[in-house]
């Protein structure tokens, strides 16, 4: 992502003049900054949220076994229940 960002702000600087393109330079490089810890503060609620995740995925799994559990006795119709 970082590589992709700075070959962006490298091509928008390519045919402005010598002027323009420090000034330009100068507001690419706050900008691009700023992608930069965004992207990074993504990077670090997304693995934040990784052990929340399969600690969920964990949790529901245990409440589906019990609830098949459950349903294991339970005796129906034509099932050889007493129905």
């Amino acid at each position: 992502m970082r590589s992709e960002l700075e070959a962006a702000h490298r091509g928008l600087i390519a045919g402005v003049g010598a002027l323009a393109a420090l000034a330009a330079l100068a507001e690419l490089r706050a900008v691009r900054a700023s992608w930069e810890r965004r992207i990074e503060d993504a990077r670090g609620e997304c693995g934040s949220l990784a052990g929340k995740l399969r600690a969920v995925v964990r949790g529901q799994a245990q409440v589906d076994e019990a609830v098949k559990s459950g349903f294991d006795g339970v005796r129906t119709p034509g099932g050889g229940g007493a129905w």
